[in-house]
């Protein structure tokens, strides 16, 4: 009769579809904060500012796109090796920023040659300017253009150690554009050596180059071969030690390389390649003390951005604790203050970012499905009332919420007296209210566990209207059989209790 929950958090086959979409629709709410940080697709490193002739900062503006003549002549002065060869390299960059100079340049013979000669130079402004050439080309998109810079990868990875913070920096965001798209690239990349270029490049104390390297290393990781040629050879470097350490370091000073790692162990830990590894590695701790951390930001003012941390880190915690061979993680979480910040995180972040607030409630799912001390926080922290006003938001977060409470009234009669004394039945009514089947569902759910383990619950259910509030479900075809079962088995005889005992009071009245 009553379909029994799953403990954690686990779509079944006839609501797969809805849930992935979803998720589609959270991903894209999503994306759209991401691409203001520019966290998502490729990235472009640029001059921005200019001085004018004015002396003024300005914006620079690009050259008009570049014949192919103008090209070749470009191609031939700069191979002259005059004292204009920066300069010259300079008008060409500027013209790579036209899409159709650069499906030109690519197309013409040697071009590609004459650049990555140009880029292996010794001349350190030379190499430099040779580099934001190829930097544009990797933001083309057009593949083509893409796939013609394969011969300057093992240059790129080369100079990974290379003699500036800056040229660094603009050779990781190169390979990370030429990554997005390319399988051929990334085919290219791994024999090449890039893990263990990146897993020596980690350990840079410039915060440009760990963003950088973070950006590459969650293109590689969201690849669709990531799982099984890309993910092993990162599990198996020291790329995940270090990613832990970082994401939790010097956060006021490195917001965004902690957004980046918590992003690529994100995408790890959903491939579910190692857990295991990573759990070894600490990576429950290290979570959940950084949301602690984040937590006790959010009374400064400077709080923009943190839901692009906040975000993978929920996703990782509430991830590792759906899998079935990850007991042991469950146990490293005791610490009755996650419960606090989920619940700040939730109110903080209700209004601008109401994805973040069901990443939260998934999360607090996933703790109290099998967890009685998570349950008991929840009441005992007085988190209960804030619970409940989650029923009024939006339907995936009702939904949520009201899973969380099953969880909780499934730990028994003591739960579902503490739940009954804060008042959660007038809240079910606003649900049932509702003409959301799964919204109602999941109501009813709850008020069967209430009913089995508290059954005055049942009879303060009826004082309230509630015999009315199921009426107008019972022709629901996906309602009607646990309307009935519900009202069979707990109302009505509630309500014959009821006047039994009205019928007794009144025969003992004295007459008048």
């Amino acid at each position: 009769m009553w379909s029994r929950r799953s403990c954690r958090y686990r779509p079944d086959a006839s609501g797969l579809e809805e849930l992935r979409a979803r998720r589609r629709e959270q991903e894209s709410a999503l994306r759209k904060a991401r691409r203001q940080q520019q966290l998502v697709s490729k990235r472009l490193l640029r001059e921005d500012s200019l001085v004018n002739g004015d002396g003024q900062a300005g914006v620079e503006i690009a050259s008009e796109p570049l014949s192919e003549q103008e090209i070749l002549q470009l191609l031939r002065d700069v191979q002259r090796g005059t004292e204009e060869r920066k300069k010259l390299l300079s008008h060409l960059r500027k013209g790579l920023q036209h899409k159709e100079t650069q499906q030109k340049f690519v197309r013409l013979e040697g071009s590609m040659q004459v650049l990555i000669g140009l880029f292996t130079s010794s001349l350190a402004n030379v190499q430099m300017e040779a580099a934001r050439c190829l930097h544009e080309l990797s933001h083309s998109s057009d593949p083509a253009v893409a796939e013609a810079c394969l011969p300057s990868t093992s240059y790129l990875l080369t100079y990974l150690s290379g003699h500036s913070v800056e040229f660094t920096e603009l050779c990781l965001y190169t390979l990370g554009n030429l990554a997005v798209e390319s399988d051929a690239v990334r085919k290219q990349l791994l024999p090449q050596g890039i893990i263990p270029a990146l897993a020596s490049c980690i350990q840079s104390p410039h915060v440009a180059v760990l963003e950088g390297l973070g950006y590459v290393l969650s293109q590689l990781l969201q690849a669709r071969e990531a799982p099984t040629k890309i993910m092993p050879l990162v599990l198996d470097s020291v790329l995940p030690q270090h990613m832990l350490r970082l994401i939790s370091s010097n956060l006021e000073l490195g917001m965004g390389v902690a957004v980046e790692f918590a992003w690529c162990l994100h995408y790890i830990v959903c491939s579910h390649v190692n857990n295991m590894l990573l759990i070894s590695q600490g990576i429950v701790s290290t979570l959940v003390l950084l949301l602690l951390e984040l937590a006790s930001m959010m009374s400064k003012a400077a709080t923009e951005g943190l839901e692009l941390l906040i975000c993978p880190v929920l996703r990782c915690l509430s991830n590792l604790l759906a899998e079935d061979e990850t007991e042991g993680c469950k146990v490293q979480i005791q610490d009755e203050r996650l419960l606090v910040a989920l619940f700040l995180f939730m109110q903080y972040f209700l209004q601008q970012h109401p994805f973040l607030v069901q990443e939260c409630l998934w999360l607090l799912n996933n703790l109290t499905a099998d967890e009685p001390i998570f349950c008991s926080a929840v009441l005992t922290l007085d988190l209960l009332p804030a619970l409940l006003q989650l029923l009024s938001c939006s339907r995936m977060v009702t939904l949520l919420a009201l899973t969380v409470l099953c969880n909780i009234a499934e730990k028994g009669p003591a739960y579902c007296h503490q739940l009954h004394q804060k008042a959660v039945l007038p809240s079910l009514l606003s649900t049932l209210a509702l003409s959301d089947a799964q919204v109602v569902g999941q109501s009813l759910e709850l008020l069967h566990l209430l009913f089995l383990h508290l059954p005055e619950a049942a009879d303060d259910f009826l004082s309230q209207a509630g015999l009315q509030a199921l009426e107008q479900h019972q022709d629901n075809p996906q309602l009607q059989e646990r309307v009935r079962a519900l009202s069979e088995t707990y109302l009505q005889p509630a309500a014959a209790s009821l006047i039994s005992c009205a019928g007794a009071s009144a025969a003992v009245l004295p007459s008048s």
